[in-house]
This record gives structure tokens, sequence and C-alpha cells, in this order.
């Protein structure tokens, strides 16, 4: 027989309060890898348009390009992909037995140099929208 186990109510919205660097890890993985997910099928129809012709492709990446909100998604793009990038290379370590014990320092270790990144790229990805 197997040991059923109480989790509480679904609608404790309060126990988010509760999670530990660990699981905002894990949550912050998982939305950035779905994030990046659903940027390669927009990317993968965006590049379709080359199938109509050069004209119709450089035309649509022009239109974009010039749009501010592409240039800030674009940002947040990159800070996502760096993130998952360097969550997941915290994980491998940490697989590998390397940084057990710093597991919580590392996680923000990467959330602050993500957040580095992004705001140092501002100015490339938004020179020339104005």
């Amino acid at each position: 027989m197997s040991q059923s186990y109480n989790r509480g109510l679904v609608e404790d919205f309060g126990r988010w309060t509760e999670f530990s660097a660990g699981m905002w890890a894990w949550i912050f993985h998982k939305f950035t890898g779905w994030v990046l997910i659903g940027y390669l099928f927009t990317h993968i129809a965006v590049l379709s348009t080359a199938t109509v012709g050069p004209e119709t492709y450089t035309a649509t990446i022009q239109g974009l390009e010039s749009l501010f909100i592409v240039r800030v998604l674009e940002v947040g793009l990159l800070a996502v992909a760096v993130f998952h990038i360097l969550n997941g290379t915290r994980l491998l370590l940490i697989d590998l037995g390397v940084g057990l014990d710093s597991q919580d320092t590392s996680f923000y270790a990467s959330l602050i140099l993500t957040g580095i990144i992004a705001v140092a790229s501002v100015p490339t990805f938004l020179a020339g929208v104005f």
C-alpha cells in the first residue's frame, strides 16, 4: 500500500513565500526553458519568410528591428538565455558533485550575473532604434 501525502489546499497561494532558493531555481529554469522553446517557434516562423523570397525576408527583419518593443524583447531573450545557460551549468556542476555546499550562493550569483549582462547589453540592443 502506498502512503499519501497532504500537500495542502490548492487555494493556499501563500505557500510560495516558503520556497527555498532551490525551488526558485527550478521554477526559473523551467520557465526560461519554455520561453526559449516559444522563441524557437517564433524564430522559425520569421525565417520561413525567406522561402517566399529574399525581399520579403529582408522587409520582415527590417520591419521587426525598427520596433522598440522588439528591441526590448531581444534584451529579455538575452536575459532568459543567459540565465538558462548559467543555471544549467550550475546544475551540471552540482550533478558532478562540485559546489554541493554552495548551491544557494551559486543560484544567486547566476541571477546577479544575468542581470549585469542584460543591463550591459541594453545600449547595444537599443542602438539605432531612436
